[in-house]
């Protein structure tokens, strides 16, 4: 990893405190540095193909 550019990114093009750059996730930072991954957002059809693959255990109880 580039820390020292990314430290720059978040510290100068960010503006982030220190604190809150060490306390971001690397998905997190990617995120406001506008680097998304290139998938679709999450839409509803896909939501409820997760929901109906992984259900809540104890669902009800």
């Amino acid at each position: 990893m580039d820390w020292a550019g990314l430290m720059r990114v978040a510290l100068i093009g960010l503006r982030l405190e220190p604190d809150a750059f060490w306390r971001l996730s690397p998905a997190e930072l990617l995120f406001l540095m506008g680097k998304t991954g290139g998938s679709a957002p999450l839409n509803r059809a896909r939501l409820d193909e997760l929901a109906a693959a992984y259900p809540d255990a104890g669902q009800g109880e």
